[in-house]
């Protein structure tokens, strides 16, 4: 494997899921608003339609990696290891005391178990025995001592792949902020990745990988919003730049509200020069133009329509768009449904939720093959195909 992305829509070789597991138990109706959860979904049914979507994927040719198996291999690393667990450790809500029993503990696990750990959470009566100290006594029994991680199953977010470089993201919600070391370590250390360079890293300003497209092999797209700030957009841009992996940044604002929380919750690729896209979006949406200047610092120009700067900025006459639904009622509710964010396995090869009916009807119309999956247990957390993936190789499209 060769890490590369050039395009959301070039033939997909390799990617990077994460089956949901323990961590999705610890959702309960106290906890899962904290961890971002609209529902609390049934976890066994949540696997059996994630492992339908790995499925979906292996029979047209892609490798399929699971973020759980290369953190328990990371963690075979000594300074991996280390690492992770001091981050860790670094809670402040630990005190000393508790802090040198999770120490203990965490030390006393094997990789694959200080994977789950790290995963899934350490509940207060797991930590056996439980040190004597005021913090831990004062804890309610329900509380964590580490929380679990249950979006991890939206690997999307916490990194993106621009050609042979990646960008560790700095996911904007404390409930996510841990996940990123997580997808560092594992950059970092695991062998699979040995000499791949970082372009962005989880210190720095808020960008999530859902309000990033790579539109083309010289264009990409990042949405502002609820969870991409302006001030991580720039920053983006400038390592970008400073990389020379692309010429053009259209920078988006998005309406910062929990239905349109990612770009890729508006728009997603269906074709070289196709989208599928919320039609309240298709007109309103618009795109500030970024090149680098002379000394290469990102250099925007005045706001445009998005699908007309798109198109200018990707050498094409326009952007076909597909709009989610026929009517508005539809449009809205299969929009919150995901019926935009869509997984390109190739040109004109997407894979949809099911249940999005209206849209995937429009897609068909519109010569683009739908491999449709259910997602009754996997959308309770507002994520559809791409959320749940992060493209680490596809053919190059330039």
């Amino acid at each position: 494997m060769v890490p590369y992305v050039d395009s959301e829509v070039s033939p997909l070789r390799t990617v990077l899921l994460h089956r949901p597991g323990a961590e999705l138990a610890r959702l309960t109706p106290r906890n899962n608003d904290s961890l971002l959860f609209d529902g609390i979904p049934w976890v066994g049914r949540a696997q059996e339609e994630h492992d339908v979507f790995a499925s979906a994927l292996r029979e047209r040719g892609v490798e399929v990696l699971y973020l759980g198996d290369l953190l328990s291999e990371t963690l075979t690393i000594p300074e991996a290891r280390d690492e992770l667990t001091q981050a860790v450790l670094d809670d402040r809500r630990l005190g000393d005391t508790l802090r040198a029993g999770v120490r203990s503990y965490l030390a006393d696990q094997d990789p694959s178990r200080l994977a789950e750990v790290l995963m899934a959470g350490l509940a207060h009566g797991e930590l056996k025995p439980g040190p004597r100290g005021l913090v831990y006594e004062l804890m309610d029994p329900h509380d964590f001592v580490i929380d679990p991680l249950p979006n991890l199953l939206f690997t999307r977010d916490s990194s993106v792949w621009v050609r042979d470089r990646v960008a560790v993201t700095s996911l904007a919600m404390p409930a996510r902020a841990r996940e990123t070391t997580l997808t560092r370590a594992i950059y970092r250390y695991h062998p699979r990745f040995a000499g791949v360079e970082l372009l962005y890293d989880p210190a720095l300003e808020h960008v999530e990988g859902g309000d990033v497209l790579v539109l083309a092999p010289d264009v990409l797209a990042i949405g502002v919003g609820e969870r991409t700030t302006p001030a991580g957009a720039e920053r983006l841009a400038r390592r970008v730049f400073e990389a020379g992996a692309v010429r053009t940044i259209l920078v988006v604002p998005i309406a910062q509200e929990r239905a349109t929380m990612h770009l890729d919750t508006v728009c997603t690729m269906v074709d070289v020069d196709a989208v599928v896209m919320y039609p309240n979006a298709a007109d309103s949406l618009r795109a500030y133009t970024v090149i680098a200047d002379a000394d290469g610092e990102p250099l925007a120009g005045p706001p445009r329509p998005f699908l007309e700067a798109a198109a200018d900025a990707m050498g094409i006459e326009r952007l076909r768009t597909i709009e989610t639904g026929l009517d508005p009622v539809t449009a809205e509710r299969e929009q919150w449904d995901d019926g935009n964010n869509t997984l390109a396995i190739a040109p004109r090869l997407c894979v949809a939720y099911e249940r999005n009916v209206e849209t995937n009807a429009q897609l068909e119309r519109a010569g683009i093959e739908v491999v449709r999956i259910s997602g009754s247990e996997l959308g309770s957390g507002r994520g559809g195909p791409r959320c749940m993936s992060c493209p680490v190789e596809r053919a190059p499209l330039s």
